[in-house]
Formats: C-alpha cells, sequence, structure tokens
C-alpha cells in the first residue's frame, strides 16, 4: 500500500489488513504462472506486471512488498514449472516479464531500486529461464498510466496484471480501469477500494454529503440511505458490496467485489478485474485456500449478490469449511436452475462463462454439485458419462436427464406445471 515519504524512508509498518492481501496475491501470481505454462507445447510466455504504487520494497519487520513478492514468486514458480517438465521429459519453458514499478514518492521508489538489483543479480545467476526488465517511474499514477501504455505497446504485450493498491478509492479512475481491460486480452487488475466512506455515511441520514462523496463512481447518497431501515452489522457489508459491483462490473467481464476480512472491521475491498473466466476461477480457489481472509456477505450459490437484507438468505461467506457446505447446498438448486434456462443442456465451457461473475464457489464444490445432482448428467465428446467430479472438461456438456427427481422446468399456461406437481 501507498504509504506517506516519511514510512518508507523510516520503516513502513506493516498492518494485519496488508499481511493478507500479500498473501492472497503471492499465491495468486504462482498459480497464474503456473497455469498459463501447462500447455506442453509452449517454449516462451511474456506478461507485464505493473505495480502501480509500489512503495519501498520492504516493510520495518523486513516482510517484502508487492514489487518484491512478484519477483519472489514469478522465481518460484518458473523453477516449479521447469523441475514438473524436466520429470516429464518435456523441454523447460522460458519466461519473460516486464516489470513496471510506479510510486508517487521519489524516496519510495530510490529505495525500491536497492531492494530489486540484488534480487535481479540472483535470479540472473541462478534462473536463467526467467528473464526479468525493471522500469521504474515516479508519479502519480493517472499521470503515469500513459507511460504503461506505451512500455506495454513498446513490448507488445498481451498478458498484462496490474496492482492498483491506492490508498484511498479516488486515484485511479473507473474510466482507466476499462481501459486497461479493454486495451489487452488478457488483462487482470488487483484494484484496492477503500469503503470508508460508505462505511461512515451507510446509516446515517446524508446523502447528499455521499453523493458528492462519491460523485465520481455513479454511486447515489439515496441508493444507500433507502436500505438503512434493514440493516443489521454485516447487512450493510452486503449493501455495499452490490452497490460497488454494480459500478465496476461495467468495467470488465469478471469482476470479484469481495472484501478483506479484517479483524479491525470492513475497511476495504480488495477487487479482481478479469477478461476470462479461467482467471475467476483460480482466483476463487485461492480465497478458499485462504479462508476467513476474505468476506461476501450475500449468497454463497449462483447469484451472489441477488438477495433481500429483509430474509434470511443472505449471510457472511468466509469461504471457510462451513461456508462451502452451504454453497453446495444452494448450487445443487441453482446449477439445474441455470442449465435448464439454457434449454436443456449447455457445455461446461459455456457454464463457466455464465457463472463465474455471479458466484463466490470453490470449483471443487461447483464440480461435486454438478455431479451428484440426480437432475443432471456430464457428457464426454465420446458420448460417455463422467463419473468423477474431478474429471470434468471444458468441451464436456451438462445435460438435464429425462427423467428429474424434484426439478419441473415447463410452466402450461402459467398455472400448472407440465409432468405433474412440484
Amino acid at each position: 500500500m501507498t504509504a506517506k515519504q516519511y514510512e518508507w524512508v523510516d520503516g513502513a509498518k506493516l498492518d494485519e489488513h496488508s499481511k493478507r492481501k500479500h498473501k492472497i496475491l503471492r499465491e495468486y501470481i504462482f498459480d497464474y504462472l503456473t497455469v498459463r505454462c501447462k500447455l506442453p507445447q509452449r517454449e516462451r510466455f511474456r506478461l507485464s506486471i505493473v505495480d502501480g504504487f509500489a512503495g519501498g520494497g520492504r516493510y520495518q519487520c523486513g516482510s517484502p512488498g508487492s514489487p518484491l513478492i512478484f519477483i519472489e514468486e514469478l522465481k518460484r514458480a518458473v523453477e516449479s514449472v521447469n523441475t514438473q517438465r524436466a520429470v516429464q521429459g518435456l523441454g523447460l519453458i522460458e519466461v519473460e516479464c516486464l516489470l513496471i514499478f510506479n510510486d508517487a514518492s521519489r524516496d519510495a521508489v530510490e529505495l525500491l531500486k536497492t531492494h530489486v538489483a540484488p534480487m535481479q543479480n540472483e535470479i540472473a545467476a541462478i534462473c536463467p529461464k526467467l528473464h526479468l526488465r525493471v522500469e521504474y517511474l515516479n508519479e502519480l499514477f493517472e499521470a503515469a498510466y500513459p507511460k504503461f501504455k506505451g512500455f506495454l505497446e513498446q513490448g507488445r504485450y498481451k498478458n498484462v496484471i496490474f496492482n492498483l493498491d491506492q490508498c484511498g478509492d479516488s486515484h485511479v479512475n473507473r474510466e482507466t480501469i476499462i481501459d486497461i481491460m479493454r486495451s489487452y486480452a488478457s488483462a487482470e487488475i488487483f484494484y484496492t477500494f477503500m469503503i470508508s466512506s460508505l462505511l461512515a455515511f451507510l446509516k446515517k441520514d446524508q446523502p447528499d454529503q455521499l453523493t458528492r462523496r462519491l460523485d465520481y463512481l455513479g454511486i447515489k447518497g439515496a441508493d444507500i440511505t433507502s436500505h438503512n431501515d434493514v440493516m443489521s452489522k454485516n447487512d450493510w457489508l452486503g449493501t455495499a458490496e452490490k452497490m460497488v459491483f454494480e459500478v465496476f462490473q461495467r468495467c470488465a467481464p469478471y469482476v470479484s467485489p469481495f472484501s478483506i476480512n479484517n479483524p479491525d472491521g470492513w475497511r476495504y475491498w480488495f477487487i479482481h478485474f478479469a477478461n476470462v473466466c479461467r482467471a475467476r476461477q483460480v482466483y476463487n480457489n485461492i480465497l478458499h485456500d485462504n479462508a476467513t481472509y476474505q468476506a461476501h456477505f450475500g449468497r454463497s450459490g449462483l447469484n451472489m449478490l441477488s438477495y433481500d437484507p429483509r430474509d434470511d438468505e443472505g449471510r457472511l461467506y468466509l469461504f471457510d469449511q462451513d461456508g462451502r457446505a452451504l454453497a453446495k447446498e444452494q448450487l445443487m438448486g441453482d446449477i439445474p436452475r441455470l442449465v435448464t434456462d439454457a434449454g436443456d443442456a449447455m457445455s461446461v465451457t459455456e457454464f463457466y462463462e455464465s457463472i463465474y461473475n455471479i458466484t463466490p464457489a470453490h470449483a471443487d464444490d461447483v464440480h461435486a454439485a454438478i455431479i451428484e445432482n440426480p437432475d443432471l448428467e456430464v457428457i464426454t465428446p465420446a458420448g460417455g458419462e463422467r463419473r468423477k467430479a474431478n474429471t470434468i472438461a471444458a468441451d464436456d456438456i451438462i445435460k438435464v436427464k429425462n427423467q428429474r427427481s424434484f426439478f419441473p422446468i415447463f410452466f402450461d399456461g402459467g398455472v400448472g406445471r407440465k409432468g405433474g406437481k412440484k
């Protein structure tokens, strides 16, 4: 997180919420590279990582900041991928990464250089299959953005990750997020959005002040205060999450609006934007590997934000085992409904594209809810039937069985259901 200038020079404090965020970021980068480098025929992979609020590199306690985390995980992933390739008798893969580190503090940038240089030297000596190029900028993010684009266009990078860990909620324009996602086919963004403004005004009758504060996002104070009569301690999280999601879902095909589950209270969202559903699937799984680190208030099956605070359906989902059990229970009913909306069958790829903007569920729970569902079957391209959840493939077909146990599809004139009553 971008800190005040003196904090990096004198030693910035690493807060608990940043530790949680860094762990998620670290694991995602490792998984990202291992997934992207799985194709046996691939001999080279190119990507760029832009850290728009890079900071000084290390905190007072010695823990690395995001720029160093990126370098560490790139090295670990390349070594892991190539070890597996060697075991399988495959050729090793070369990874080329352009790292662009920017911070508004000159002192922070100069300090960061002293931490990055020895890591670059070490990688050049012991990890020759990883090729790093590092560029530094010292500007406000929006002023630096055209230069970021220049570097990326010059290098013809298509795989781009932006880490926008702003201190606040207004240093990155929504239009810039849209431009990033539209400019690069394989773009992803990690975006910190502070929710202190929502928290401060959410249960107060001050819509005009809140409208002025968040007008640049299109969030209206009246939209929030209209929910005040039904909100409990956790309900406000769900209400705010819905509004934030409504604002940002227009920025990218897949948006993860979940908040960091901070011990000291809800402080910010660590939002993930992606252009492909596979990225969202990996991110959901990472969140479950870090149960209780992030939180969502609403449904845990499909249609995660379509709940009414007046009902008991919305509840806190911490990506833990209890949450997963509830998610699977909801998925058992949600998935057949989704498939029947498409007719009576849909490809697994089409199914993924339909669900990964509307669920926090783990992929294993989604697959289990399909295989164990009495109303569904999974057909392979060869015409066989899948029996195990972990064998489901993207080119399989999910089909509603002709004899359904309980799930009616058709309505007869809006009164009765074909085939009898439920």
